[in-house]
């Protein structure tokens, strides 16, 4: 076990002021070790984690399958380019075809490298004249141009401008829009299952099979986000298992490597065939740290049956938030699938989120009013409880 650090927090955050860019809003404290859903800061307080890694620590902080493959990987192997075939990349993918629609898989290194590859793809497997994306307000696909382009929020498009074109949008869960919106120069139509950033907005009944239909109508490529969702979030593998729907192309980010970074895109072998060589790259996509972190993650969720264990710790924050709200008039909704929880309130969520800090727990505020938990999918129902705890007491607070 990791000692705690001896430098205190107020040293660490002197040093970013002088040497670190300050394009993140942070807290005043500096973490030093975590464990399962446990972080600990500079001077020794202990904090329960809701939203771990920002939804990358699905597993929790330092999974032991994930440290121990990772160990003997930086040990053996730390980097080849990708003109050398090795083991853990292509067991890796493997193991997510099978998982998911039988595709092929490219790697990247984050959410937003995975989905530039897919509008790539998408213009490359289309006609020539073929071009233009639809998206949907509230999204989030990243923060490169290309992924900013393609998120229909404004505010992340200021003095941006111009940005790249041929991104159409269209409301979520609106297929009227949708199918009002597809012309002649329509290649392929980009969603998140369940929108993350934008709130934890779950799909409207028959909005995700309306757009296979409208795709498969069209011969437009229908392309799911599952950064935020996949890979076991929802209690499935993939959030699209949920609704009996299957992508062409799919991406993935986030929780892939249990804490380590890395990315993919999934797509069928026919599409996938498009992205030929010399077309795109990522060069230490699928590094043999990442792919042998992300076979471990996999492996574990499996021998621990985690998902099952997901839905359960989901059931316990689905129960405990619906009481909050029914006796909570600040509290307008709650949103729930697996461990990907939103609760929409009537006020902002700074507040409750600092009070919780100060109470050592972790937890998220997104979109200004919305708490965002992205608790591990090993958390326990003990640990579920205790959050939740905090969570509504201060809540409870707020609305007084």
């Amino acid at each position: 076990m990791a000692t705690a650090s001896t430098t205190k927090s107020a040293e660490v955050i002197d040093t970013f002021k002088r040497y670190v860019i300050p394009n993140y809003v942070r807290y005043p404290v500096c973490l030093v070790r975590g464990e399962g859903s446990y972080v600990w800061d500079a001077e020794g307080n202990r904090y329960l984690d809701f939203f771990p890694g920002w939804g990358c620590n699905l597993l929790g902080h330092c999974p032991e399958p994930v440290v121990k493959a990772v160990r003997e990987q930086v040990a053996t192997l730390i980097h080849v380019p990708n003109t050398w075939y090795t083991e853990p990349q292509g067991q890796w993918a493997k193991l997510l075809s099978e998982r998911s629609f039988g595709g092929q898989a490219f790697f990247c290194n984050s959410g937003a490298e995975a989905n530039e590859a897919a509008i790539k793809l998408a213009r490359l497997h289309t006609p020539k004249e073929r071009y233009k994306i639809i998206t949907f307000e509230g999204s989030f696909h990243g923060r490169t141009l290309g992924a900013t382009a393609a998120t229909a929020q404004p505010k992340y498009h200021e003095g941006l401008g111009p940005l790249m074109a041929g991104f159409v949008y269209c409301p979520f869960g609106d297929l009227d829009a949708v199918a009002k919106r597809i012309d002649s120069e329509t290649a392929a139509i980009m969603v998140e299952p369940v929108q993350g950033e934008g709130g934890i907005n779950l799909p409207p009944d028959g909005f995700l099979a309306g757009l296979r239909k409208l795709a498969d109508e069209n011969e437009l490529l229908l392309i799911f986000d599952e950064v935020q969702s996949g890979f076991g979030r929802t209690g499935k593998w993939f959030a699209y298992q949920n609704y009996d729907v299957t992508p062409d192309i799919m991406t993935l980010a986030k929780a892939l490597c249990g804490g380590i970074a890395g990315g993919a895109l999934l797509a069928r072998a026919d599409i996938a065939a498009s992205l030929r060589p010399g077309m795109h790259a990522a060069t230490f996509g699928g590094n043999p740290i990442a792919a042998r972190a992300g076979i471990a993650a996999i492996e574990m969720i499996d021998d621990e049956r985690l998902l099952a264990n997901a839905v359960a710790v989901g059931a316990v924050f689905r129960r405990r938030l619906e009481a909050l709200r029914d006796e909570c008039h600040i509290v307008r909704d709650v949103r729930v699938l697996g461990v990907m929880i939103g609760i929409e309130l009537a006020i902002e969520g700074a507040g409750i989120v600092q009070a919780c800090i100060d109470r050592k727990l972790l937890i998220n505020c997104t979109h200004g009013t919305v708490l965002r938990l992205l608790p591990a999918m090993n958390l326990s129902v003990e640990q579920a409880n205790l959050g939740c705890d905090i969570l509504s007491e201060v809540v409870k607070e707020h609305a007084q």
